[in-house]
């Protein structure tokens, strides 16, 4: 009887789907988390295709994009309908299927009674309404074996006061994951939800600047975007029989 081979761990390993040749659309793929998972889903070979607010910060994603893999963009704000549509119309025409979703784009949102009434609004459509829009126009272009992830945040558990709209939301998206999760399912479109926490982005501008960013990085109490990313790269390769349904990333030591 031949012996075993002590090299062989097969049985140490489950199937690990490649992500070479998918197609992916990031919401808020030119800043921070967004543009960190758009970063290294290109450098796995996803063709991926972004957008974001601004043109500066659309070509500047797209420069590194391209220094890794294949993708493009273009600016629009999804907190308008007609935007929402206006990017899944670019997306169809650049990628021609669409495989991945990661449902991003968020803006910060204060706390409700130091918010005008029309900010308030305006923060609901871009964290919460474009969330569900945007998911719902991904899923009807997936087949079987497509993925939704969507970033919400930690603030739906910590509900800390003073940012009580973007709590809402973030609350809000939690709920609809889960949800979306089981009417999917059975059509082998699986739906994930990442909950980041303290992350460094420029999100945080000014309460923390770069510099001080950094420091926080250093003492472990502010995680970088790309932290986020890996979390995104290990939900999107597990084998198709499971369902990392929620993820939450928090620093090992505490925020100030």
């Amino acid at each position: 009887m031949a012996e075993a081979d002590p090299r062989n761990i097969s049985d140490a390993h489950t199937l690990q789907p490649d992500l070479a040749g998918r197609k992916a659309i990031i919401t808020g793929g030119t800043t921070g988390i967004g543009r960190a998972i758009t970063i290294l889903l290109a450098s796995y070979g996803v063709k991926v295709f972004t957008c974001g607010r601004t043109e500066e910060h659309l070509q500047d994603a797209l420069e590194r994009i391209r220094e890794v893999g294949e993708g493009d963009g273009i600016t629009v704000d999804l907190a308008k309908a007609d935007e929402i549509d206006r990017f899944f119309e670019a997306a169809d025409r650049y990628l021609g299927g669409l495989d991945i979703a990661v449902i991003n784009a968020a803006v910060p949102a204060e706390a409700l009674a130091e918010t005008s009434e029309r900010e308030t609004r305006y923060q609901l459509e871009a964290d919460f309404t474009s969330y569900l829009i945007s998911a719902q126009k991904a899923a009807k272009r997936m087949k079987a074996g497509s993925d939704v992830l969507i970033i919400g945040s930690m603030s739906a558990v910590s509900q800390k006061g003073g940012n009580s709209i973007y709590v809402a939301a973030k609350r809000g998206i939690e709920g609809f994951a889960t949800s979306l999760r089981q009417e999917l399912a059975e059509h082998d479109i699986k739906v994930g939800l990442i909950e980041p926490g303290f992350t460094g982005a420029d999100f945080q501008y000014p309460d923390f600047p770069p510099e001080r960013q950094r420091e926080l990085i250093r003492a472990n109490k502010m995680l970088r975007a790309e932290d986020i990313a890996v979390a995104a790269h290990f939900m999107l390769t597990q084998p198709r029989r499971t369902a990392v349904s929620l993820m939450r990333v928090e620093t090992r030591l505490e925020h100030p």
